[in-house]
């Protein structure tokens, strides 16, 4: 009978009743780190499971985080159609939005991926990295501002507590058991709680998994907390410099490369040491770290975080246990197990994670392709040394600006075939329309633009 749904329709249709869906959200993340959503009403959701998707325009990769415009040079026009497709295995209810519900969509063009999705550049790096018999876990750790709103449409900090003090959680507890009770609810699990150096900073670490799954999770982290934040009355902030004198904002990826059920990461021999078959993998992270910053902290304001003393990473170096090494190695279990993982710091909130961990993946990928090696790890601050001693220990500093940047990535011929041509160009455009349209403005307007958009 015409109209009437196929079997697999079907059931996600019946399954969205039983959850009392009213409209579902079709999740994609866009070039300038914005999370966005068209949603369906639950009675016509059986025209978009078998059919062609939800329709949006291309353009929308092309759309900086000031307005709805598009940013010159893209390759993009307002002309034509893309199409989200469900992945139905994401569904999930939204505990914070009664009736409605999360879906992530992959886009495609026609019956082809469509060669501009983050999600499917994600999809991609990751088969890259099962065709040399590896896969990757990974895993964000967030940190985010807790400000409350005043009168004048300023905000202030919701107290002013210092690093892992008692109080803040005092303060806070109803707030944040309500953001942990909301990611339980979506299969998220806090691994910690605790206030971190700025005022009203909090960080909420979430267990790693699967790479692909490791993006969505980031997309989840992100509404939920500012979602559970305004349902108390207040703004959460991913921006990563709010305050120009105080403790700036990270998203600092952790991740793993694995072998079948074998983790790279870690010697078994030498637990305290990093594995040998790892080391490539790092090595390529810091030889593309320039060009990545473009990419794992693609804003001005990301800059303003990223400077020497701050436990940012501002050069490229390595080490363990090092708060100021770009690529972190946390120290071996004290109970002899060998090491599990690496920690990226040059990363934040207002990134892509589909981008950031596909592009993380392609420089890592090609050190292990190339065989590099890697230096010796720094274990002490890059800042106390002097520029012949940086140099004399493989050390530089990382760029100092988006501009800078941007420059770095256009000359970075991995990870331009790695994004591929179209992809790469209209991440570009995005990123130039950002760079002048903030590289001049003043702190406090800047921030009053992005405070809420991430």
């Amino acid at each position: 009978m015409e109209g009437e749904l196929e079997p697999g329709a079907a059931a996600i249709a019946s399954s969205i009743h039983d959850l009392a869906i009213r409209f579902v959200r079709f999740v994609w993340t866009d070039n300038a780190g914005l999370i966005r959503a068209k949603a369906v009403h639950a009675p016509s959701i059986g025209e978009y499971v078998d059919g062609g998707g939800v329709g949006i325009t291309p353009a929308v990769q092309a759309l900086p985080v000031m307005y709805d415009a598009l940013s010159q040079g893209s390759g993009l026009t307002p002309v034509g159609e893309v199409h989200m497709r469900a992945d139905w295995g994401t569904l999930r209810p939204l505990p914070y939005a009664v009736g409605h519900a999360r879906v992530f969509a992959d886009i495609y063009d026609g019956d082809e991926p469509w060669k501009l999705c983050p999600r499917g550049f994600l999809r991609r790096m990751i088969d890259r990295a099962h065709s040399v018999g590896l896969s990757v876990k990974a895993a964000f750790e967030d940190e985010f501002y807790l400000l409350r709103p005043e009168p004048n449409g300023g905000w202030t900090p919701v107290d002013t507590s210092v690093f892992a003090q008692t109080s803040a959680l005092d303060r806070m507890a109803v707030e944040l058991n309500a953001i942990a009770e909301a990611l339980e609810a979506q299969g998220l699990m806090a691994e910690q709680c605790y206030a971190e150096s700025g005022p009203g900073q909090f960080e909420m670490p979430i267990r790693y998994a699967d790479a692909l799954t490791a993006a969505d999770n980031q997309v989840v982290f992100r509404e939920t907390v500012r979602a559970v934040a305004a349902q108390h009355g207040l703004i959460a902030s991913f921006l990563p410099k709010i305050f120009e004198e105080r403790a700036g904002t990270g998203a600092h990826l952790h991740l793993s490369v694995w072998r079948g059920e074998h983790n790279l990461m870690g010697d078994v021999e030498r637990p305290a040491e990093l594995g040998q078959e790892a080391r490539p993998f790092i090595a390529g992270i810091l030889a593309h770290l320039p060009a990545l910053v473009a990419i794992t902290t693609p804003t001005s304001n990301s800059f303003k975080r990223i400077r020497p003393r701050f436990w940012s990473g501002a050069f490229v170096s390595w080490g363990y246990g090092n708060k100021e090494a770009s690529v972190r190695v946390p120290p071996a279990s004290r109970y002899g197990k060998p090491i599990t993982n690496v920690e990226l710091k040059t990363v934040d909130s207002s990134c892509n994670p589909y981008l950031a961990i596909g592009a993380v993946i392609a420089a890592g990928l090609d050190g292990m392709a190339r065989g590099l090696t890697l230096g010796e790890p720094i274990q002490l601050d890059p800042a106390d040394l002097s520029p012949d001693e940086q140099a004399a220990f493989g050390i530089s500093a990382l760029p100092s600006n988006l501009g800078d940047a941007i420059t770095e990535l256009e000359k970075d011929a991995v990870l331009a075939e790695a994004l591929g041509s179209e992809l790469l160009r209209s991440f570009l455009a995005v990123r130039r329309a950002e760079w002048e349209a903030f590289r001049d403005m003043p702190h406090d307007e800047e921030v009053k633009l992005l405070l809420e958009r991430y």
